[in-house]
């Protein structure tokens, strides 16, 4: 049976299907932005680096409005419960994860757009305009804000891990179709 839009008691709409798969994938571009940066910085390509950078902060600005909708489209069409045989301490920790990946994925774009201004590079949405500096030129406030930046990806990717790990558990162990819910299928 086809998704409809909204989520279900057994399943996942396609929307939030669709929000959930565009973040993992502008995350893991994410990464591989910043990886091409620092391979452009340490050939001494100041050009490509900022142009890596540059595309970096528009894909940041751009999960931070994804996950915006995600959280409102979440509160519209609330999310199908756990299996009842999920053990209560299963529930919990899901969703603390939840809810820590819904706030990095809000964080880490801020906190990335607040280092730019630090650092005087304003961010420029995809060459489309330029957002206001979140804060003053401060190198040493720059500083603060990279360590925390990357303090927040590393985060994001622990928790993921998690979020992913508990899907294939779920899956391959409990055989309870939780994964599938997320893949377009009802579960039992």
């Amino acid at each position: 049976m086809p998704m409809g839009i909204r989520n279900t008691a057994t399943g996942f709409g396609w929307l939030s299907a669709l929000l959930h798969w565009t973040v993992v994938l502008m995350v893991i571009g994410q990464f591989v932005l910043v990886h091409l940066a620092q391979d452009a910085k340490e050939q001494h390509h100041l050009l490509g680096q900022i142009a890596w950078l540059a595309r970096h902060k528009s894909m940041g600005i751009t999960i931070l409005g994804v996950a915006l909708v995600r959280l409102i489209w979440r509160w519209l069409s609330p999310p199908p419960p756990l299996p009842p045989a999920t053990p209560r301490w299963q529930k919990v920790a899901a969703q603390i994860n939840h809810v820590a990946l819904y706030a990095l994925l809000i964080l880490l774009p801020l906190s990335g757009w607040a280092m730019s201004s630090a650092a005087n590079f304003p961010v420029s949405y995809f060459h489309l305009f330029t957002l206001p500096n979140f804060v003053a030129p401060d190198e040493s406030v720059k500083k603060i804000l990279q360590s925390r930046h990357e303090m927040l990806a590393t985060l994001l990717l622990l928790f993921a891990l998690v979020h992913v790990l508990a899907a294939l558990k779920h899956h391959f162990f409990d055989r309870d179709g939780v994964l599938l819910r997320m893949l377009g299928r009802e579960s039992r």
